[in-house]
């Protein structure tokens, strides 16, 4: 009964492992994804591609939330001060004068966002290609970063 179980195991595992495979050959993933995964999945096995991806998407995702913290912290406590000091006659606000500086960033802003600069569309292109190369790390990463955010 142990030689039957430990041979459905290794069978079981071969068919894992082999999976791999299955799929650089399908034609559907090597469309989307292209012909290889690049050189990280050449070095390494996928449980070793996932968990490098996991543990530094964790860690990114914990200092993104440590720090995003202390910066909101920082931003809402400069604005509660200006208020105070304000209602406190400390200093004037011209709140007309901001009025109409904002209304003239929004008409800027507008202007500007119909057209994407090239170097915004090589950035992403580039992005593209590192995530189809990268596909298991990258997927790593992004389960570890949301994982990271959440602890």
């Amino acid at each position: 009964m142990a030689n039957r179980d430990k041979e459905l195991e290794e069978e079981i595992y071969d068919k894992v492992v082999d999976l791999t495979e299955y799929a650089k050959r399908q034609r559907w993933w090597n469309r989307l994804f292209g012909k290889n995964s690049g050189p990280v999945a050449e070095k390494y096995s996928v449980a070793t591609q996932i968990a490098i991806g996991g543990v530094s998407g964790w860690c990114a995702g914990y200092l993104f939330q440590k720090v995003g913290k202390v910066a909101a912290t920082a931003v809402g406590g400069g604005l509660l001060m200006l208020q105070i000091a304000n209602n406190s006659g400390y200093i004037q606000v011209d709140w007309k004068r901001v009025e109409k500086d904002v209304n003239k960033a929004k008409k800027q802003l507008k202007k500007g966002t119909n057209q994407a600069g090239p170097e915004l569309n090589t950035f992403i292109e580039k992005s593209t290609e590192f995530v189809k190369k990268n596909i298991v790390v990258t997927s790593g990463f992004i389960g570890g970063f949301l994982l990271g955010l959440a602890s």
